[in-house]
């Protein structure tokens, strides 16, 4: 459930963002009215910005999956998890770090929070080994 609350709040706080400076806004509308050739397409660098935005939202969602249906596995056989969830919690770590550097509070408030549970989770299996 946090990994779906983590995709919610990521697509809303990149599609909502406005920049508060006049520097920013610039920068936001340049993206948007720059237009280039990219293969056969014509696209700019607001359709990479959305692109990419959503890339990250659809790989939040498939974290989501793939921690309840880990979950469930772990249940009924922790020995089929292995390094996967140390894996997951290790990957949600590098996450942590990315948003901490690059981003603000709530997406690293998140991230910490995700790989807490993944770390719990990832010991808790162990544990039952």
């Amino acid at each position: 459930m946090v990994f779906v609350l983590f995709a919610a709040g990521h697509t809303l706080g990149f599609l909502k963002f406005k920049a508060p400076t006049p520097e920013g806004r610039a920068v936001r509308e340049a993206m948007s009215n720059v237009h280039f050739l990219f293969g056969k397409s014509v696209r700019s660098f607001a359709d990479f910005y959305v692109g990419f935005g959503l890339y990250v939202t659809a790989y939040l969602l498939f974290s989501a999956f793939l921690s309840w249906h880990l979950g469930n596995l772990a249940a009924s056989d922790p020995q089929a998890i292995g390094a996967l969830g140390w894996v997951f919690f290790v990957v949600q770590v590098a996450s942590l770090a990315l948003s901490l550097i690059y981003f603000a509070a709530p997406p690293a408030l998140m991230s910490a929070v995700v790989a807490a549970c993944l770390g719990w989770a990832a010991w808790l299996t162990m544990a039952r080994v």
